[in-house]
Formats: C-alpha cells, structure tokens, sequence
C-alpha cells in the first residue's frame, strides 16, 4: 500500500480575531487541514499549537475538554440533535461544561437572537428550514465561548440568500466578539467576505493572501 499525504509541509499562524478562508480544489486538504486544527485529526510529522498548547501532547480526555472550552465547529452536515429544540441544541455544550443555568438560558437567548431565530427557540431543529439549522449550528458553536470557530463548508447547502444571512452574522460576531473564524470552502460568496484566503493545491500551500480592511 502507497501512502498518501494530505497535507504536505503546511506552515501556516493564523492570528486571533482571522476571518479566514481555505480554498482549493476537492481532495486538495481543506478538510483535513481544519481537522488537524481542531483536534480531530493528529498529524503524522510537525505540530499542531493553539493558545500555545501542541495539540498531539495531549490525552484523550484533556484534548475533549480542550475542544469543549475553545473551539467551535460547524459542520457542512449541521449535526444537530434532531428531537431536540434549537434551544436545547445550543444549551447542551454548555451542559457539557457544567455552567450554571442562569448562565445557559442567558447565553442561549444572547446567541439566538444574533443569528435571528429568538422566536423559534422552543422549536425542534427538525422543524426548521436548511438555512435555520445552520444558524442554530453556528450558535451552538459559539455557545461555549470558543477561542476559535471551524467551519467546513458551512454555506454548501444554502440558498443565497441563507447563505448571505449566516456569513453576515458570522462577520458581526467576528467583529464584535474577536471570535477567529477559518473556514473550507469552494463558495465564491465566502471567498469574497474573507479577509484571508489561503489556497491549498495537492495538499501543499500555493497562495496566501490578506486583504486590507476597508
């Protein structure tokens, strides 16, 4: 059996409060890349820091509870607890976390009304149209309070109306709470919002590029 790198020799910081995107070809590493991020994946040579912290030293346990109390992700597939509310879907990382429940209830109405769903909280996430289960996934997301927010290809399967909507919350919580966001994508509608864009081909890094703010 060949081996087959995903990823090779990617050298890459990605500063605090980063709107940014990964962009390249299917089976370029996109995914991968944010895996190794987030902890999903380990890396077979190099490292892996966040917050100063070499992901591959932990164990198993301290790498859960690393991910639980500083990052975020949003998967293309939603992965949300279906017979359960949009409420409840945002509220349970931070069961997870053992926060108090005045804390929960606050943070949970906080994050509904930013991604403007506060009048279906108490419904099910089954109830809800494509682009609304998004956002509750991206409320849930930040529901934690996470240094970081990975999102793999979050806008995939929204209109573009939808997908204007999440990407413009994303960006106010972006400014607003300093939340560092990278995304995957193949949407020109995120490259555009970005003001990183990393390009990946065949795995290794072939263009990395920062646009001014305007």
């Amino acid at each position: 059996m060949v081996p087959v790198h995903a990823l090779k020799g990617v050298s890459l910081r990605v500063e605090p409060g980063e709107f940014t995107v990964v962009v390249g070809p299917s089976g370029s590493g996109k995914t991968t890349l944010l895996n190794l991020i987030g902890g999903l994946d380990k890396p077979t040579s190099g490292t892996v820091q966040l917050d100063g912290i070499d992901l591959a030293t932990l164990g198993r346990g301290d790498l859960v509870d690393f991910r639980l109390h500083h990052i975020g992700f949003v998967f293309q597939a939603y992965n949300l607890i279906p017979v359960l509310t949009a409420e409840e879907n945002v509220e349970f990382v931070m069961l997870l976390q053992r926060k108090p429940r005045e804390v929960r209830r606050k943070t949970v109405r906080d994050l509904l009304k930013a991604v403007g769903l506060e009048e279906k909280m108490t419904n099910r996430v089954s109830e809800l149209s494509g682009g609304q289960q998004q956002r509750v996934a991206v409320a849930r997301a930040l529901a934690s309070g996470p240094s970081y927010v990975l999102a793999d290809e979050p806008t995939a399967n929204l209109d573009s109306e939808a997908a204007g909507t999440l990407l413009g919350i994303m960006e106010t919580l972006n400014r607003e709470r300093k939340t560092t966001f990278v995304f995957s994508t193949h949407d020109p509608r995120v490259v555009e919002r970005a003001r990183r864009v990393i390009r990946l081909v065949d795995g290794r890094v072939s263009e990395d590029t920062t646009r001014a703010l305007t």
